[in-house]
């Protein structure tokens, strides 16, 4: 699903509500779990899952083409971890 078809079936799912005013929802929670990343924050949707970062690193790479070695840096990358009812949901457990 995109983010276009989440607004869409938000504003379908509740006719009382502008379109433009579910877009800005939608986004307006996109960026906050965004900023409070970057942040270095934990984002925990119960029964959903939780956001958080992890740092990878420095280390000594490949490059696949010529097979000399390449310095990687240090980086943080996004990690998911899923809630309890969401893995239950997701595996026909009620």
């Amino acid at each position: 699903m995109t983010k276009s078809e989440l607004i869409a079936r938000l504003a379908q799912a509740h006719p009382h509500l502008y379109q433009r005013d579910v877009e800005r929802i939608v986004s307006t929670i996109f960026e906050e779990v965004t900023n409070a990343l970057a942040r270095g924050d934990r984002v925990e949707l119960r029964g959903f899952g939780a956001f958080s970062v992890k740092a990878r690193g420095a280390r000594t790479g490949r490059n696949p083409r010529t097979g000399t070695s390449v310095k990687v840096a240090e980086k943080f990358v996004p990690y998911f971890k899923t809630g309890k009812q969401l893995r239950d949901k997701l595996n026909g457990r009620t």
